[in-house]
């Protein structure tokens, strides 16, 4: 992996007066970014490729077309899936804009506009406060990303030891046919018990989030190269149609766009 900055260095004395800074860089396919935080808010985006987000016990799957803000002191992690062009913004931490405003990590949908603009402060290095053009480009970047909406791509994982060790029991085999009953079995827990601890600690049922855990995990089997048919049956899938139309209505566009 070697990271390539994109952007423009920035000096020293732009310090005290910087409204957005940026950093452009890129990464092979399976690299892990340890984990880490950062004193300013974080827009992160993939301009190609795309990024799975670790933060506590939540994950966030960023495909392309999407971005994850990222609070200030929250520490992360970053597996890359494909070849990744990531971009990145930072804003200060006192900044109140209505997008800013959240404890947890929360996926965006960027619009076409969004990613000119992440595109074009990148190009610049860095927006500077006593430059009026600079201004004026971080109220629009600010309008757009306080109007961009929210997408559920974030998967809770479970606390209890038995339901996390199920949980990470689908993660690391997706086309794993084997049953919550199987699992349970598995792993030294009742059945029911594991649907009362999903629903508990995921807020939904062990079905769904299974589901959406298979899902999830099919956006890094794409951007890898691997072709549509081949994604649905890892991701326990016997009808390629079936995950086409979960995936459209999960993501908004089909697998094979991605």
């Amino acid at each position: 992996m070697s990271p390539a900055r994109h952007s423009q260095p920035l000096r020293i004395e732009q310090e005290p007066f910087l409204l957005v800074r940026s950093l452009g860089a890129g990464f092979s396919s399976g690299y892990l970014m340890d984990e880490h935080s950062h004193a300013w808010r974080q827009l992160l985006y993939a301009r190609s490729g795309a990024m799975t987000v670790y933060a506590g016990r939540w994950t966030w799957m960023i495909p392309p077309g999407k971005a994850v803000f990222i609070p200030a002191g929250s520490p992360h992690s970053i597996r890359m899936w494909g070849e990744v062009a990531m971009r990145s913004l930072y804003f200060p931490p006192d900044r109140d804009e209505p997008a800013m405003r959240f404890s947890e990590c929360r996926v965006i949908s960027v619009t076409a506009l969004l990613r000119e603009l992440i595109l074009r402060v990148i190009e610049i290095g860095a927006l500077d406060g006593r430059v009026p053009a600079h201004q004026r480009l971080e109220a629009v970047l600010l309008d757009e990303m306080n109007l961009s909406p929210e997408t559920p791509l974030a998967l809770p994982r479970p606390e209890e030891p038995r339901a996390l060790a199920v949980a990470r029991d689908v993660l690391a085999r997706p086309s794993d046919a084997a049953s919550l009953r199987d699992l349970a079995r598995r792993h030294g827990a009742g059945r029911r018990t594991l649907e009362r601890l999903f629903r508990e600690q995921t807020g939904i049922t062990f079905g769904m989030w299974q589901q959406k855990a298979r899902l999830l995990e099919s956006i890094s089997a794409l951007a890898q190269g691997k072709s549509v048919t081949d994604t649905a049956l890892d991701a326990g899938y016997s009808s390629v149609s079936a995950f086409i139309a979960a995936f459209k209505r999960t993501f908004g566009y089909t697998p094979g766009r991605l």
